[in-house]
Parts: structure tokens; C-alpha cells; sequence
């Protein structure tokens, strides 16, 4: 086994989550080509003393169950035994592992959201228990071909960018990743108490209250790699338009050259350079789809270049993130939605936040 990969799994089990002896731990994988990091969390949850427990899905699963005669109602049924961990587990910690990440587009929309409101079940038991913290989750990434084609990388340089990104190349990943955690204390203790941020540059001019509202510190706990800060903005008050620069990617869609204007909190206006169908069909799954359940500041430096993959990409150090849809409960949001979409605009050439009129960012680097 990859060095790397034991490595990985040391820093999950002991960091990320914070196993402790006794608790229950769900190592979900999404694919058995997980199994090699699956195993090194397995044996390294036993080594601290806790209880692990492992799901792998099988391959093709989501395409098989969509291109069966399976009803909506069939395709929206969660699994109960994965319900059951959801709802009882101390810990959880999922591997994605596509072998094709843009295998769902082609589906039927509406089967294709039955299938999200079955992953979303989980989703939601998944947030409540973090906001009441009885649970405590991670999720990562397995190298697989999939993303090192999407990524336009061989496999073996798409490994070496990822263990790059979690820091496991480097001799005490652990320390390292404190030290992002600390980073990002320093910049939401400013930032308590503030109440209106005002981000602008060539391809956003967006205002949104914060009033009220917690920024949460991804610093390597809720995902691996991480590096972000985070909130949900207050859910009538984002006025403005912005211009994604990358491609947005979700449930296995790509969307370019997304545009949206919003009104006192409502997208009112949204457009696509391509699959703009895709774009308005997402966007009116429910009342809470049209607002803004998250808006985030990327902080990896490891993290430079775009791959296509939401888990790397929205923490593209000098970049903005927001996300249509359902917010995180902890940040104070209290949006509702099947959908949480998640859009990268670059802030590394000449864009700007302002909060409470004084400069806090500035091409991609704070200035507090």
C-alpha cells in the first residue's frame, strides 16, 4: 500500500474526526476502488479503539438503479441500514471514488432528482447532527482515472496532486493542518459581529447582510483536503449578479458560463453559456433552490488549478464560492432544499471584499 494512504487514514481517524475509543465510526466508500483507503481507516479506527463499520457501494450503482424500471418512489427510497448508521454513528467518514463522475448527466432530470432525494435523506440527517454536534463527518477523495481524466492528469500525477492538497506528502500533516485551523480562527474572530459584506471585481458585484450569522472554520475536520471559511448569508438580503469562471458541476452535469442576478435574496435572473436547461430545472426543484445557503472564501494554496471536482475546486486558494440552495444550520442559515450547488468565482485578479466598509480581501489575498 501507498505510504500516502496510511498516512491519509492516520489524519482522518485521529484528526478529522477525532476518533475516540469506543465510538462508532461509518466508513462509507463509494465505489470499491476505495477499498485500499477503506482498509487503512478500518484497521487505523481499531488501532485507537473504536467501533468501525464499512459500507462500500457497489459499481454502477446509481446508473443501474436509473436505467432500471425502477419507480420514482423506488429511486428516492433510502436504505435503511445506511439511515440506521446515519442516525446512530458517532462518526462518519465517506470516500468518493468516481470512475466516471459525469456518468448520471445523460439521465432523465426527474429521475435523476429522485435519486438526489434519496441521497439527500441522508444528507439532512448528516447536517442536523452536525449542528447539534452528535456527529462529527469527513469526507475525501480516492484517486481513481475518472478524475485524473476530468482533471486532464494522469493517474499517477492526479495521486500526487491529491496527497499534495491533504498534506500527506509532507512529514506531520496533522501540524500543518492546526495551523490552517488557527489561520482561519484569526479571520472569523474578526469577523464576528459584522454585519454586511459587499464582494466585487470583473465578474461579481454581490451584496449580502451577515448579520447575525457564524463563519464556520473548514480547516481539515469536515473535509479532506479543506480549506475554507464559510456562512450562510441572511437569506432575503444578497442583491447583486455574478459570473461563475468556472464550469459548475452537479449531480454529474456540467454547466458553463453560469450568470445569475439576484433580488432581495431570489435569483431572479440566471443564464449558461451551455446546458442552461439543466441550470433553470435545478434551480426551480423547490422554493429554497433560488436563494443562497452558503458563501465561502477558498484559503488552499496547495489547491491552484481546476479539476472538476467540487472537493478540490472550492478551495482553490483566491477564489469566492457560494452555493444555491440548502445552508449549514451551524452558520445560523435556515434555507431549505433538496439542492446544495456549489459555484467558483476567481478573486485573484483585482477582486475585492468589503466588510462593514473596510478592506478585507484583495486578489485573493486578506488584508485584515
Amino acid at each position: 500500500m501507498d505510504s500516502r494512504i496510511q498516512k491519509l487514514a492516520s489524519v482522518l481517524v485521529r484528526y478529522s474526526v477525532a476518533l475516540k475509543e469506543g465510538e462508532r465510526l461509518l466508513i462509507r466508500a463509494m465505489s470499491p476502488e476505495a477499498e485500499p483507503l477503506a482498509q487503512a481507516l478500518y484497521e487505523e479506527a481499531f488501532n485507537v479503539g473504536g467501533l468501525p463499520f464499512v459500507y462500500i457501494q457497489m459499481k454502477q450503482e446509481d446508473e443501474i438503479a436509473l436505467e432500471s424500471g425502477a419507480t420514482l418512489v423506488q429511486l428516492e427510497t433510502v436504505n435503511p441500514m445506511l439511515k440506521l448508521m446515519y442516525e446512530t454513528c458517532e462518526c462518519i467518514i465517506r470516500i468518493e471514488a468516481d470512475q466516471n463522475p459525469r456518468a448520471l448527466s445523460q439521465y432523465p432530470p426527474d429521475r435523476q432528482k429522485a435519486r438526489a432525494r434519496y441521497n439527500n435523506q441522508l444528507i439532512a440527517i448528516q447536517m442536523e447532527r452536525q449542528a447539534n454536534k452528535t456527529l462529527r463527518r469527513c469526507t475525501t477523495q480516492y484517486p481513481t482515472m475518472g478524475y485524473a481524466q476530468t482533471a486532464g492528469m494522469s493517474l499517477r500525477q492526479y495521486e500526487n496532486f491529491l496527497y499534495r492538497a491533504c498534506k500527506v506528502d509532507q512529514d506531520d500533516p496533522v501540524a500543518l493542518w492546526q495551523d490552517v485551523y488557527r489561520s482561519h480562527e484569526r479571520l472569523i474572530e474578526w469577523l464576528k459581529g459584522k454585519k454586511h459584506l459587499h464582494v466585487r471585481g470583473e465578474n461579481i458585484d454581490l451584496e449580502m447582510s451577515i448579520d447575525g450569522r457564524t463563519f464556520s472554520n473548514a480547516g481539515g475536520r469536515q473535509n479532506m483536503p479543506d480549506g475554507e471559511i464559510f456562512t450562510g448569508p441572511v437569506e432575503d438580503s444578497v442583491n447583486g449578479w455574478v459570473r461563475f469562471t468556472y464550469p459548475a458541476y452537479y449531480q454529474g452535469n456540467e454547466v458553463k458560463g453560469i450568470e445569475l442576478r439576484f433580488k432581495d435574496g431570489l435569483v431572479v435572473e440566471a443564464k449558461a453559456q451551455t446546458n442552461e436547461r439543466f441550470l433553470l430545472s435545478t434551480l426551480d426543484s423547490d422554493p429554497g433552490a433560488r436563494r443562497l445557503g452558503e458563501f465561502a472564501i477558498g484559503t488552499n494554496r496547495d489547491i491552484q488549478d481546476f479539476t472538476g471536482t467540487i472537493l478540490f475546486d472550492e478551495k482553490i486558494g483566491g477564489t469566492v464560492h457560494m452555493a444555491v440552495g440548502q445552508g449549514y444550520a451551524e452558520t445560523g442559515s435556515v434555507n431549505q432544499s433538496l439542492v446544495h450547488w456549489d459555484m467558483i468565482c476567481d478573486m485573484r485578479a483585482g477582486g475585492e471584499i468589503v466588510v462593514d466598509g473596510e478592506l478585507f480581501y484583495k486578489d485573493g489575498e486578506f488584508v485584515i
